[in-house]
């Protein structure tokens, strides 16, 4: 091969190089980044509810690869800093440890001892970057790492082509979003709309309200962060059904309800 074709051949080699160095590092063999391009501002942070905690995904102590897990009575006052990965298109659509279907696109995570689900705001400790997400699946059982994100919240924190980065975890309290709900079945009986610290904020908005429900509106005082708070509730409702009902009607008419259903 004379000169000219040892140049035009190093050339190659470092294009191809350089392409696969671009190639999005992730956690588990055969999986990857979607086709389609996700940028940070595209990915809205998870909302956080009182979602009740059953037993799907919550099993413990639970045993993965001879090694036991346990997990935690409470997700209340968690935080912790560790090695976060991203999980992708392998295990896109398939189900989650509490049965819910895993979405790449939507801002959610895995952790080995959470309550499922729970809620956490992550912080990419290399570039100050932050997300809440929910978590609702099981993971990453790997010694050194401590939270598996989705893809859409690697994409939010900035790591995906890095494919590992090390977070601060701190879980989001629920105190003052209402979490009555049946304690057999999980069920809610209650939709939240708000918490105001001006109590006729909160009457005019129950006063909109049960103009459009035939389920009672109620005004009630909640303390949060030492702060007296005016919550506007809906419920209590007889079953899913009814709650289903009034969650649709209301986010049609533009209102957004704190709970979903189970």
């Amino acid at each position: 091969m004379n000169r000219w074709g040892v140049a035009l051949l190093l050339a190659a080699l470092a294009v191809l190089g350089a392409c696969s160095s671009s190639e999005p590092k992730v956690a588990w063999e055969g999986d990857g980044a979607p086709v389609a391009n996700l940028e940070p501002d595209d990915v809205a942070d998870a909302t956080p509810r009182p979602d009740p905690i059953l037993r799907a995904g919550n099993t413990s102590p639970y045993s993965i690869d001879g090694v036991e897990y346990r997990v935690l009575d409470s997700a209340e006052g968690y935080s912790e800093k560790g090695i976060a990965s991203w999980y992708g298109t392998k295990f896109h659509g398939n189900k989650t440890a509490n049965g819910e279907i895993y979405d790449l696109y939507l801002a959610t995570a895995a952790h080995r001892s959470l309550p499922i689900p729970s809620y956490a705001r992550v912080t990419n400790l290399w570039n100050g970057r932050q997300i809440v997400v929910r978590v609702n699946d099981r993971g990453p059982f790997h010694a050194d790492r401590l939270i598996d994100l989705s893809y859409a919240a690697a994409v939010k924190l900035g790591f995906v082509d890095k494919g590992t980065t090390e977070v601060l975890v701190e879980t989001i309290s629920m105190a003052g979003v209402d979490d009555r709900r049946d304690s057999e079945t999980g069920a809610y009986r209650y939709l939240q709309l708000g918490a105001f610290a001006d109590p006729e904020t909160a009457n005019s908005l129950r006063d909109a309200v049960a103009a459009l429900v035939t389920a009672p509106v109620n005004v009630s005082p909640v303390d949060v962060g030492g702060q007296r708070l005016n919550r506007v509730r809906v419920g209590p409702v007889a079953d899913g059904e009814q709650l289903r009902y009034l969650r649709d009607l209301l986010m049609t008419r533009g209102y957004s309800p704190g709970l979903a259903l189970p």
